[in-house]
């Protein structure tokens, strides 16, 4: 693939609405944990993947990444919410010609739906994978809006620059592209759909 944009996966949030005495993104899942497999299938596409994480959180990442490719924030910057990840991964890929923002709490995306996205990405500034009509991740942007990305802030992380932009839903035979993890009864479902 000629055309390379870069995985973003903002994995620093606090998880709040996931009840156990570990974070969402340290639960086991498969042969890894909710996070691993998450960046196992970004990094399966061969595209540049950065995941943006605490230090809390940055070993489950560690044998999958380089440390370059892995960016800690502080607590404070945690703290921002969803689109100061977003923004800080986007701002320390600038060169990229996009970005696919991939949350870490969705191991199912399969590869081929990553590069789906990034496909279609050549030809609209936002594309939105989709299955049976509902939107889900990753979502791909152009790099005409890094001026915008690096902007995002609060926990509703792209939203409202996904509705100002006309957004293209690519419709995927992948249900991955819908699950994450917010919950308990969420990471059961997901792991029986994988089992």
């Amino acid at each position: 693939m000629r055309f390379r944009p870069t995985i973003v996966v903002p994995a620093a949030g606090r998880g709040s609405r996931f009840a156990g005495p570990q974070h969402k993104l340290e639960q086991p899942f498969g042969s890894a944990t909710v996070l691993g497999c998450t960046v196992r299938q970004a990094v399966q596409t061969q595209l540049p993947v950065v995941v943006v994480t605490t230090a809390a959180l940055q070993h489950l990442v560690a044998e999958f990444l380089a440390t370059r490719d892995i960016v800690v924030l502080s607590p404070a910057d945690a703290a921002r919410g969803m689109g100061h990840s977003i923004a800080t991964g986007i701002s320390e890929r600038s060169g990229a010609p996009g970005w696919l923002v991939l949350p870490g709490d969705m191991p199912l995306v399969r590869p081929s739906s990553i590069l789906a996205v990034a496909t279609a990405l050549e030809q609209h500034a936002v594309v939105c994978a989709q299955h049976r009509g509902r939107r889900g991740h990753p979502v791909g942007f152009a790099a005409e809006l890094y001026s915008e990305l690096i902007l995002l802030r609060g926990d509703e992380g792209a939203r409202r620059l996904i509705a100002r932009y006309p957004a293209q839903g690519l419709e995927l035979d992948d249900p991955g592209v819908l699950l994450d993890v917010d919950t308990s009864s969420d990471l059961e479902t997901l792991r029986r759909t994988s089992g």
